[in-house]
């Protein structure tokens, strides 16, 4: 289908009278007049109002699975809002879409995930996930069980709850006080964490006791949970070490305290599995879903939540005063469904295991050679490049972190690649409909981006030459 013909000077400057980014600096926005207006999208390319074409290598925001252009997703969303476009749940009222996607996403759950509570965002589901944690333990009469233990460097949602549940330094310098009742340890974060005297195995080991220590430390009647993502997505791509997570999963269980998996990123295939709990073997006790679930087409989300909690709650006898106008809206599910659909159909959970993904891990590690490289990392179909100045001791330019990721975001942006820079590491999550020629074009890229931002940074920092 043929763009409209936009006035591109027109939006950009009605994007700086009118418009509020997310996570943007405002006057950042106005100084430099406007966002890019992007206007198409099709496979894994995205175009912007002046035509220049990107190779999309966050799909959108780490949720595009099944690329863009998917005209059967139009068509789904048409047919159900001709059908009935909205009808809300919340008077024991529910449309067949909203049902059958509730079995559908409980059936690729698998194990004791009976039950589906619907949402709008990521940040929502995470915020059902805590207050369902906490009203389950009020239920048992165990109400001082309020405590939820997150990671430092953890990310988890932009409203309230979900920035007290997140352990960013810069979100919680920013809108408090926040919420009481939060913990936070230390992640899993190899490149940065783990000592040179340390095996890959010890590590592991100290990252989990963290949560053990902080459970002591708080008191286990008092805690009600503990929340991670399988891997850390906007925290920069931390991946964990092989024997962390089921570490994590018997603590908890040591303690009979819940186990929340964050899948905003991870589900849909995004590890080459459906959920990343699944790839890593543990068995959550509540889990959240957002972005893949409907590859980004319409905003929903999802709590996914065991039968153990279920069965508590139904026995209080009174309401759970939660929920959203658009929990289970019609139109996002029927749109859900028939991602879902295409996701099994294609086989790209399976394909991402078995075929990008060890082809992205190759391509990557062919990037450590690099002079600015201290690690390319990846897991299915996302990754991190980290960028140092001395790849031995690991020594960041200037000496602290977060100076230089930009810079090579920028230079790969220039060079026809959008990708996201955390910090000094440059992160990537393309759709997995991505070929093994676009891998090749993405890592390629990084590559040359690398090498253009070596005589920049030498410049900026010559102390490091």
């Amino acid at each position: 289908m043929a763009a409209r013909n936009h006035n591109i000077a027109e939006l950009r400057a009605l994007d700086v009278a009118h418009h509020l980014p997310p996570h943007q600096d405002f006057g950042l926005m106005r100084d430099i007049g406007g966002a890019r207006i992007i206007t198409q999208a099709d496979g894994c390319y995205i175009q912007d109002g002046d035509g220049v074409r990107l190779l999309d290598g966050m799909a959108g925001l780490w949720c595009v699975q099944v690329g863009y252009g998917r005209e059967e997703l139009a068509r789904a969303a048409y047919e159900q809002m001709t059908e009935l476009p909205f009808y809300n749940t919340f008077f024991k009222t529910a449309a067949p879409p909203t049902i059958e996607l509730a079995a559908k996403i409980s059936s690729l759950l698998g194990g004791d995930f009976s039950h589906v509570f619907f949402n709008n965002s990521g940040s929502e589901a995470v915020d059902t996930a805590i207050r369902m944690a906490r009203y389950y333990w009020q239920v048992k009469g165990e109400p001082r069980r309020s405590v939820i233990i997150a990671r430092v460097n953890a990310y988890h949602g932009s409203t309230i709850g979900g920035a007290s549940a997140g352990g960013m330094k810069a979100m919680h310098d920013q809108g408090g006080p926040f919420v009481p009742g939060f913990e936070h340890v230390m992640q899993p974060y190899v490149f940065g964490e783990k000592r040179d005297d340390e095996s890959l195995d010890d590590f592991a080991a100290r990252a989990a006791d963290a949560v053990e220590q902080r459970i002591l430390e708080v008191g286990p009647q008092n805690v009600a949970a503990f929340i991670g993502e399988p891997v850390q997505g906007a925290g920069g791509v931390i991946i964990p070490p092989e024997g962390y997570w089921p570490r994590v999963e018997g603590i908890c269980r040591k303690y009979g305290i819940l186990l929340i998996c964050d899948e905003v990123i991870c589900g849909f295939g995004r590890l080459g599995s459906w959920f990343g709990f699944q790839h890593y073997g543990v068995t959550p006790d509540l889990v959240t879903i957002a972005k893949g679930l409907s590859s980004g087409y319409l905003p929903i989300s999802a709590t996914g939540v065991s039968s153990t909690i279920v069965e508590t709650l139904r026995r209080v006898g009174s309401d759970f005063v939660h929920g959203f106008t658009y929990s289970g809206h019609p139109t996002c599910a029927a749109v859900a469904l028939k991602n879902i659909e295409i996701l099994e159909r294609e086989n790209l959970v399976g394909r991402t295991a078995s075929v990008t993904g060890p082809y992205l891990a190759k391509a990557m590690r062919a990037l450590a050679d690099h002079p600015l490289v201290g690690e390319a990392r990846s897991l299915g179909l996302i990754g991190a490049v980290e960028i140092v100045e001395n790849k031995v001791t690991r020594r960041r330019f200037g000496g602290v972190e977060g100076k230089v990721g930009a810079v090579v975001r920028d230079l790969c942006i220039k060079n026809g690649l959008m990708v996201r820079a955390v910090r000094d590491s440059i992160v990537m999550s393309p759709p997995l409909v991505i070929s093994l020629t676009e891998i090749d074009q993405m890592v390629g890229t990084i590559r040359q981006s690398l090498d253009e931002a070596v005589p920049v940074l030498r410049e900026r920092y010559p102390e490091a030459a």
